[in-house]
């Protein structure tokens, strides 16, 4: 025997029950009508006129909904006479090539023909300016030369920085439609400064570039559109700043303060940029960012098959799986580190060779007296939470929560020959 399964065979697993969280579930069912409506205000349909060549700028995030809001768009404008075309705004994403940004787009459905409408993608881009530290400011070389610029993104909180203006509109503008190179520059001296480095490199690109509007959703904890608007570009912070408050209020999260061992079955980029999404875990990439519960120790077991062998997030976990890390494309995932600036997320965590141990592992390292007790909640990934599982020292703070419900009778969690999970 192994010293590893000398330490681990004796911490207790334990049982566990299936419970249901309930979450606000306002949606919007018309969302092309809703868009419809608000693309008609006097203020946003006098700005467009017959032969404006206009630059749609779509990035790289799983919307909801994303073609259709596209296509509206597109046909909003192609009705007043205007020329519409894609530009894939994403700063670095797609390998950072023009033909990768294309096709991340056509994987999100947003291709020519769902659309109406020509992608044009390149990775050139032009230097705006520079902020008052020397930070560059750069565009998208097409999009600067449309007559005008249209933004659509989804607003919500960072998982790196906190600020009045997070991850939306302002971000677009500043990172996405910088590309590689604005990415790079708007990282360059860390998350410390984002908040003040998107809006102001925002600004800056509003101030000289003809941005002509934006479309704004905010989405409800399942993901789908809960609120939709329209915005000029003078409105843009200042309903962007209210959106973020929308948006913090509506996070889908565990409905627990502290967790002595998280167990998440997979991550991926398709789950979030950082492999879970760290609002719901807890663990932050950088010490900017906070909210979410207090977890002792967390584990992750799997990568998502779309992820493509990108383990970023990895690292925010304490231990992790021999099978993870056997699927894990180092270079991919080191990219996004050296791209980010953030490391942390891209280290490989203490790793243990099948499921049992590695959850054992954490149990043991959670500094708790008695193992029996160990408050352990289950999920499939941070973007799944309507069922979860709990161990049996948290159903008493389930029979108590109005949002939560135990689902199922204690039992036994299923390991096979191997010590992983069936």
């Amino acid at each position: 025997m192994g010293i590893l399964q000398e330490l681990l065979q004796d911490i207790p697993v334990p049982k566990m029950a299936k419970v249901g969280q309930q979450f606000k579930a306002d949606q919007i069912d018309e969302l092309g009508n809703a868009l419809k409506s608000e693309l008609e205000k006097d203020q946003i349909k006098e700005t467009v006129k017959p032969g404006m060549e206009i630059a749609v700028a779509v990035g790289s995030r799983g919307l909801d909904r994303l073609p259709e809001l596209t296509a509206v768009t597109v046909k909003f404008l192609q009705d007043l006479g205007a020329k519409p075309f894609i530009v894939p705004c994403m700063g670095s994403h797609g390998g950072a090539t023009g033909p990768g940004q294309k096709a991340v787009l056509e994987h999100l459905g947003v291709t020519e023909e769902s659309v109406n409408a020509e992608i044009r993608s390149s990775m050139e881009v032009i230097k705006v300016g520079e902020l008052d530290n020397g930070l560059p400011v750069y565009i998208d070389e097409i999009a600067s030369k449309a007559d005008r610029i249209v933004v659509i993104n989804r607003v919500k909180p960072h998982t790196a920085f906190r600020g009045p203006v997070e991850s939306g509109i302002m971000k677009m503008i500043s990172i996405g439609l910088g590309k590689q190179k604005g990415a790079e520059a708007c990282h360059q001296l860390g998350f410390k400064h984002m908040a003040e480095h998107v809006p102001a490199m925002a600004k800056m690109t509003m101030e000289k570039m003809p941005i002509l509007f934006a479309v704004a959703t905010v989405e409800n904890p399942f993901d789908k559109v809960a609120k939709i608007e329209v915005l000029a570009p003078e409105e843009i912070e200042e309903r962007e700043t209210e959106l973020q408050k929308l948006s913090k209020q509506l996070l889908p999260k565990l409905h627990f303060d502290k967790i002595d061992v998280l167990v998440i079955d997979e991550i991926g980029k398709n789950i979030s940029g950082d492999g879970m999404d760290p609002n719901i875990t807890g663990r932050y990439p950088t010490p900017y960012a906070y909210g979410g519960p207090d977890v002792t120790k967390m584990v992750v077991l799997d990568l998502t098959p779309e992820t493509e062998g990108n383990a970023n997030g990895v690292g925010t976990a304490d231990f992790t799986t021999q099978r993870l890390v056997d699927e894990m494309d180092r270079e991919a995932t080191y990219a996004n580190g050296l791209t980010s600036t953030v490391v942390t997320p891209t280290h490989i965590a203490t790793t243990l060779p099948n499921d049992r141990q590695t959850i054992q592992a954490a149990i043991k390292t959670s500094n708790i007296l008695d193992f029996n007790t160990v408050k352990m909640v289950r999920i499939k990934n941070t973007l799944e939470l309507s069922e979860i599982e709990v161990s049996e020292a948290l159903l008493d703070h389930v029979n108590e929560h109005d949002s939560i419900e135990q689902l199922s009778d204690l039992y036994d969690i299923d390991f096979d020959n191997e010590g992983n999970l069936r």
